[in-house]
Order: C-alpha cells, then sequence, then structure tokens
C-alpha cells in the first residue's frame, strides 16, 4: 500500500508498519523486528483482564485500587489514581486520570487469583492463543511489553474480526465503548480532553482534537499509542487497523506524522486504488475464527 510507504521518511532509526483492511494485509519494513511497545501494552494487559473476566477469576465491578473504585475503574482511567505510585488525585469516577499505577494493580489481582504472575497469565490467556509467539511481557503490565508488528497484527485482527477470538465478542465491543461517559481529563500528549473518553482498556477517539489519529477515522476508533513512538488502532466503521512500531520517543514527530498516516491510509482504501493485498501464505499474520479461550 503507498501510504505504508511514508513510514521510512519518519526521522527514526527503525520502523515497522501494518495495515489490516477489507482488501487484505499491508505491511511496511520489518514486521519480525521486536520494539518495546511502551504504553501499547495496555491494551494486551486490559485483554487478559477481561479473559479473568470472562473465567470468573476477577469481576468488573469488584473492589480494587483506591476505595470506593474497581476493576472497571482501573480499566478505564477512572480510579483517582495518579499516573505512577498509590497517591489518590480524586474520587473515583470524577475525572480521568491516566494511571499507570492502576494497570498494575490489576496485573497483581489477576496474579493473584490466577495463581501465576501476570506475565504468565497474560500468554495463556492472550499471546499463546493468538499465536504471538515474539511477545512477551518484561516488565510493568502498563509499559512493560515487548512485540512485533507481525505479532500485533494477529492481536489486531482479534479485536477487528468478526468472530469471537480470545474473548466473546460482547465483551470486545463493550471493551470499545465509553466507560463512565463524560469525564474530563489530559490525554498524555495532547492535552486537555473534555470529555476525555476511554474503554476498559482502549482509548477512544470520539471528537478529541488534537488527536493521535487521523481525521479521517471516526469516532468508535480505538487504540492506545506509547511513549516508545508506537501506537495500534481499530476503526470499525472502516474495518481498518493501523499499527506502527518505532525506536524514537513519542514527541511532535509523531504528534504531526501518525495523522498524516492514517487519514493517507484510509484516504486509498476510500478511493479504492490502492495496491492489492499479497497473497495468503502460511505464517500470514491474522488470526480471524480461532475459539475463544475456555
Amino acid at each position: 500500500m503507498e501510504p505504508l510507504r511514508a513510514v521510512a521518511d519518519w526521522p527514526v532509526d527503525h520502523v515497522a508498519a501494518a495495515a489490516l483492511t477489507p482488501a487484505g494485509v499491508h505491511t511496511e519494513g520489518d514486521v519480525d523486528r521486536p520494539f518495546a511497545l511502551a504504553s501499547v501494552t495496555k491494551l494486551l494487559t486490559a485483554t487478559a483482564v477481561l479473559v479473568a473476566v470472562e473465567e470468573e477469576i476477577v469481576d468488573l465491578d469488584e473492589p480494587a485500587g483506591p476505595p470506593g473504585a474497581t476493576v472497571r475503574h482501573l480499566l478505564a482511567h477512572a480510579s483517582g489514581l495518579g499516573p505512577d505510585g498509590d497517591q489518590v488525585l480524586a474520587a473515583p469516577g470524577a475525572t480521568r486520570i491516566y494511571s499507570n499505577r492502576g494497570y498494575e494493580l490489576l496485573g497483581e489481582l489477576v496474579a493473584d487469583r490466577a495463581g501465576l504472575s501476570f506475565a504468565t497469565y497474560l500468554d495463556e490467556a492472550v499471546l499463546a492463543p493468538l499465536g504471538m509467539a515474539a511477545t512477551a511481557l518484561e516488565g510493568s503490565p502498563a509499559h512493560g511489553a515487548r512485540s512485533t508488528v507481525g505479532d500485533l497484527l494477529r492481536f489486531a485482527g482479534a479485536w477487528l474480526g468478526a468472530d469471537p477470538v480470545v474473548i466473546h465478542h460482547s465483551t470486545r465491543d463493550a471493551a470499545a465503548e465509553v466507560a463512565f461517559p463524560g469525564l474530563h481529563g489530559v490525554l498524555p500528549g495532547f492535552g486537555r480532553q473534555d470529555p476525555n473518553d476511554w474503554g476498559l482498556g482502549p482509548e477512544l477517539r470520539g471528537d478529541k482534537r488534537p488527536h493521535w489519529t487521523g481525521t479521517r477515522c471516526s469516532a468508535r476508533t480505538f487504540g492506545h499509542f506509547g511513549r516508545a513512538g508506537t501506537f495500534l488502532w481499530v476503526d470499525p466503521d472502516a474495518d481498518v487497523a493501523l499499527l506502527a512500531l518505532t525506536d524514537r520517543e513519542f514527541g511532535p514527530w509523531a504528534a504531526s506524522a501518525w495523522p498524516a498516516l492514517a487519514d493517507a491510509v484510509l484516504d486509498t482504501i476510500t478511493r479504492g486504488d490502492g495496491q492489492l493485498p499479497r497473497p495468503a501464505a502460511d505464517g500470514d499474520p491474522v488470526v480471524w475464527n480461532r475459539e475463544p479461550r475456555p
């Protein structure tokens, strides 16, 4: 796909990118190269927590984190916890405060209930079923994973596909809806947003301006970006997922380059003049019809 070639001009040492579209899979760069995901890790962690909910290891509305907060609050950055550490800055459900610590508490809760390290649970619940053999959690459940574009294409397919993959489609769809509507807050790197919509793990585009997705992305677009210069989003209205991994920290370059890439990809799909997808092959990094984990 022609628009993806633009990533070669980004001011980074290494980059790989991919688009999952109705026409097929399009990639640019080394899809097998591992990158630090930074906060894109939260999408993996949230998915594992949702598996734990389906397995009835935890409940979305059970107490977790600060007094009055629940698992649902922690997933949606609405618990009142500060960005790092255990300082409580607001009452649960009062505002949206982006919290790494909240995701660490989620990892601790699931690990305790499952009797496994959270890294092991993540692998068994999400990574192994999706064939994400090159992905591993090497640190915090908030920002400590490494992965490849090839693996994240599998993950994106699980969130974009119509059939159940890892989590039931009803769970997935609910996670991509606004949790605690109407909360304002700061979107890291892009300033105060009102409302600052978030789902149960994914950040929701809504009407946020400025934003790291494209202007052509629908309001239902959801995903996450990371400080390591990484992002993954899914637009269910366009039936498109886009992701890119780099080795340069997020900054003004990304805030400019990422939306431009998104708009170019969606414009190409709308015009229908993109290149034909490459033929499917063994090991093609898309999974559509795996059964949910028992």
